[in-house]
């Protein structure tokens, strides 16, 4: 089966998500765990959330993706923003932890002209902080399109901040389509080829989740505009070989693209259809 889900707005609540992801066919989703970009974060309703989870295990449904908001920066050298960062992971792991196993998804962050490894350095720190070898949600790193002084456009750039951490057996990695095509790794016309880069660099079993997005602009560009599907750069056909490539069928999916909830459910119905109907 594939697992296929989109990003939702967690505006009314973990049960109107579940909801809405079951109206449009999707067995998964992905939410901003607070204000996308600022710092706001919702009282946390436990009722709501303890429905959730009864929800979750009467529909057999996949894992979820909590994603970290967008200004997030635990790479940053600037004492106010990694103050945040250090804060917002720290609360953001303990929202995730009322619904275990469940993963959380964070940009690795931007150096700002400190320097990859300084950077990097940073990002390790507010992990090792903030993770414990009780928790049960898994941290995905994603993987990033390589503009300004972004780091993660690399796979080794990720494995540099996995090797760094107390508990590496929690963290994976979350591969975005059309990152890492702006970044240079030409999944389009070689994605064989670029998956077994990231298994030799940071072993294939990390990757759990897959941004899936198509691109406004080409190869290495080293932007970040996520398109609708079909409609950018990687076009319809790499994403049906994408979504029944053999090591990527365990993965979970979530649609990024410009869409509001009814363009969603088209484009999952568009991938349901034509999951398992090509042989790659």
């Amino acid at each position: 089966m594939l697992k296929i889900g989109c990003h939702l707005s967690n505006a009314k609540g973990y049960v109107n998500m579940m909801n809405q992801a079951l109206d449009i066919g999707a067995n998964t989703f992905q939410f901003f765990t607070r204000n996308p970009r600022g710092s706001r974060v919702k009282n946390i309703d436990h009722e709501d959330i303890g429905n959730f989870n009864n929800m979750m295990k009467e529909n057999n449904f996949n894992k979820i993706v909590g994603h970290a908001p967008y200004t997030l920066n635990p790479a940053s050298p600037d004492n106010r923003v990694l103050n945040f960062a250090y804060l917002t992971v720290e609360e953001d792991l303990s929202l995730m932890e009322l619904m275990p196993g469940n993963f959380y998804n964070m940009h690795p962050g931007s150096h700002v002209k400190s320097g990859v490894e300084e950077g990097i350095k940073r990002v390790i720190d507010v992990l090792n902080q903030n993770m414990s070898n009780t928790m049960t949600t898994t941290i995905l790193l994603e993987t990033m399109s390589g503009k300004g002084s972004e780091i993660g456009r690399t796979f080794e750039e990720l494995l540099m901040i996995i090797d760094g951490l107390n508990h590496p057996d929690k963290v994976g990695i979350c591969l975005d389509t059309c990152h890492v095509y702006d970044g240079g790794y030409d999944i389009k016309e070689d994605l064989d080829g670029v998956l077994y880069e990231l298994d030799k660099v940071i072993g294939i079993e990390r990757l759990h989740a897959i941004h899936i997005n198509d691109t406004k602009n080409p190869f290495a560009s080293h932007k970040d505009r996520h398109e609708k599907i079909g409609d950018g750069y990687l076009g319809e056909e790499f994403f049906f070989k994408l979504i029944n490539h053999k090591d990527l069928k365990d993965k979970i999916f979530i649609l990024e693209t410009p869409n509001e909830i009814e363009g969603y459910a088209a484009e999952i119905k568009l991938l349901k259809y034509n999951y398992g109907n090509i042989d790659f």
